[in-house]
């Protein structure tokens, strides 16, 4: 599908220099209405057939994977799909990382209402450490997310510490280790959102979420990441992170081929 079509479901736009500043200086930023409100209906529409099939409500016999996430939610969406490899997130992820970027993780992370485990701080480069360490997170709300059902809350600033400790094991990635940074948390803010807003935010960013408490509200997300396109696995090797390449050029052969089809 070109831009044009995609124009009915994605609001384009780059961010302006007092947005980038912005983002350098506190390591996140919220952008308004990524999705049109066709768009958003659309797509949650297709990520709730994707989760039915694999989900059921919130189970408390099952583990946190099973309840919070469906990983590659673009294999089974197409609006995913295009959102993620052609959508307006690679503009701007162009403008904070560089013109050679490939989308590196796509899922979805769902609270839904019962669900009250939370997520201790953390930096998303804990559970997947890529270098250059400039990889983005992007979340997209297809609810009203508030601190009763589980929004984010971030440290504004936190990402200039770097690597706090080290990543995840590639043994410790494969038992769902949960990592756990201990942090002064007396500058933490909440990130309320509405449906269609997407908070952006650098790998370092310490971040958490509390669980859900609204009786009658769940809180999902679509999570998806970025990264420079020659990023490599620090945690294995030093090898590529293969992802699609979504704008540029990359020196992997094996990066240039991933996902090419799609």
């Amino acid at each position: 599908m070109n831009r044009t079509k995609l124009g009915n479901y994605f609001n384009y736009r780059k961010l302006s220099v007092s947005e980038v500043q912005s983002y350098q200086d506190n390591g996140y930023l919220v952008l308004d209405q990524i999705l049109t409100d066709q768009g958003l209906e659309i797509m949650m529409e297709q990520c709730m057939e994707a989760w039915n099939k694999e989900k059921e409500d919130f189970d408390s016999e099952k583990n946190w994977l099973h309840n919070a996430l469906l990983p590659n939610i673009h294999h089974r969406s197409e609006l995913v799909r295009d959102f993620f490899f052609r959508g307006p997130l690679v503009d701007i992820i162009e403008q904070l990382i560089g013109p050679n970027i490939k989308g590196v993780t796509s899922q979805l992370t769902f609270k839904m209402r019962g669900n009250t485990k939370p997520f201790n701080w953390h930096q998303d480069n804990g559970y997947g450490e890529l270098e250059p360490y400039n990889a983005i997170s992007c979340l997209t709300s297809f609810d009203i997310v508030s601190k009763t059902n589980g929004c984010l809350w971030v440290i504004p600033g936190s990402h200039k510490q770097g690597q706090i400790q080290p990543g995840l094991s590639v043994d410790e990635i494969k038992i769902h280790r949960e990592v756990i940074n201990q942090t002064n948390e007396s500058n933490s803010i909440p990130m309320p959102m509405q449906p269609g807003q997407c908070l952006i935010f650098n790998c370092w960013m310490l971040h958490k979420s509390d669980g859900n408490l609204s009786a009658d509200r769940d809180r999902r997300i679509l999570f998806l990441r970025y990264a420079d396109a020659d990023a490599v696995e620090v945690y294995n090797q030093r090898q590529p992170r293969l992802g699609r390449l979504v704008r540029g050029t990359t020196r992997f052969p094996e990066v240039e081929a991933y996902e090419a089809s799609l």
